[in-house]
């Protein structure tokens, strides 16, 4: 046990999600990861053990746990050395209809996807042509009588062969009727599986990780206006709202990567003797994994202090931002040392260091790149000339 950890109100948490890792082994994440496949046992078994409804209210069916208890249980899933990325939206998707669904929506739904019926595994917000420039996205969803008509197309829509519902954001009023940019733009629950060859295509992107990600295609998809999530034009918003929750379940899901990586170098660095001595007696190989000890602590007090200002109803913009920085991050030194430490061993498939090398790389980029938010570190918190 994380000795750092004995202390943490979700350290019961932590213990019976390492339990359930533990049956789904290396082995497991290897024969998926070579034919690109949906982990649905882990899914399933996550769902049935309630982990992925942690945020949905007890009156419906969840278990009413507070962000950082999600945070708990996406960083043991990355400790363990299994990825949370086939389920880890139905978390950070999951506060928008908290806060901004009707009663109905909530009642339709939120059962459902406590149980596992439904999957609420689609984020449908990233364009071709706008990538993280949100207010230039172009898909448009005009509203018919009681219903909506949507047109355009998504990228990096991971989970969305595996999803039955999408949460979507579309523009509602063209961008040159609107005063500000922001405006104009609106969330939507589709329902997947009702709009597969009816409107709605998916096509699978290969990447260099089993990341499930896909490009989809509305060609006069429709969608009920009972299916708008809160005031048309204010979704923009909406989803800002659910921003630094996804921040800081990402930096949780980082830092539980870099405690991998960590263990697995220390404990390869004590078995593997070289010249009549272990390797991890050298400096050489000590250090980097020294240093990314500590990066990985900076990075997760830093996240700790974020989801307590989260809770606490506190703006917490800086602290989940830069956390999903400094998280991706110290993964990253983290994946270096282990693979340096591991030497060509660190290729192999079967001590899942490679696999796991290419998943922590990720963070870098998704699902915001470390120049933006440094961007907003410097405008937003240090108050410096926006930059263009």
């Amino acid at each position: 046990m994380d000795t750092h950890m004995q202390n943490d109100a979700h350290a019961e948490i932590r213990e019976e999600v390492r339990k359930l890792c533990t049956r789904f082994p290396g082995e497991y994440w290897r024969e998926l990861d070579a034919r690109r496949g949906y982990p649905t046992e882990f899914v399933q078994a996550l769902t049935e053990a309630g982990w992925l409804s942690a945020l949905i209210p007890e009156e419906y069916g969840g278990s009413g746990l507070p962000l950082s208890a999600a945070a708990a249980i996406l960083e043991e899933i990355h400790s363990s050395g299994a990825n949370a990325a086939a389920c880890h939206a139905q978390m950070y998707i999951m506060g928008t209809i908290l806060k901004h669904g009707s009663p109905e929506q909530k009642a339709k739904y939120l059962p459902k996807i406590a149980t596992g019926e439904l999957r609420l595994q689609a984020f449908g917000v990233t364009e071709p042509t706008s990538g993280t420039d949100t207010t230039n996205l172009r898909t448009f969803a005009k509203k018919e009588g009681d219903k909506y008509i949507v047109n355009g197309q998504k990228i990096w829509t991971s989970r969305a062969e595996h999803s039955d519902l999408m949460l979507l954001l579309a523009r509602t009023t063209p961008k040159d009727q609107v005063a500000k940019r922001t405006e104009g733009l609106s969330t939507f629950i589709v329902d997947m599986k009702a709009a597969l060859g009816n409107g709605l295509t998916i096509r699978p992107i290969r990447t260099m990780m089993n990341h499930n990600s896909c490009e989809v295609f509305f060609d006069n998809m429709e969608v009920p206006a009972e299916n708008l999530v809160g005031i048309e034009g204010k979704g923009f918003r909406y989803i800002l709202d659910g921003m630094n929750a996804e921040r800081l379940l990402i930096a949780s899901e980082s830092i539980g990567d870099a405690k991998w990586f960590i263990n697995k170098s220390v404990e390869y660095s004590k078995q593997r003797v070289l010249f009549g001595r272990p390797i991890g007696q050298n400096q050489g190989v000590q250090f980097p994994i020294a240093k990314a000890y500590a990066q990985m602590r900076a990075a997760e007090a830093l996240v700790q202090k974020g989801l307590a200002k989260f809770e606490a109803h506190l703006p917490c913009g800086e602290e989940a931002n830069m956390g999903k920085m400094l998280g991706a991050d110290a993964a990253w030194a983290a994946a270096e040392a282990c693979v340096q430490t591991h030497g060509g061993f660190g290729f192999a498939e079967e001590y899942d260091v490679e696999r796991k090398f290419r998943e922590a790389r990720l963070y870098q980029v998704a699902p915001i790149s470390t120049n933006l938010i440094l961007s907003y570190v410097g405008e937003h918190v240090l108050g410096m000339p926006r930059s263009y």
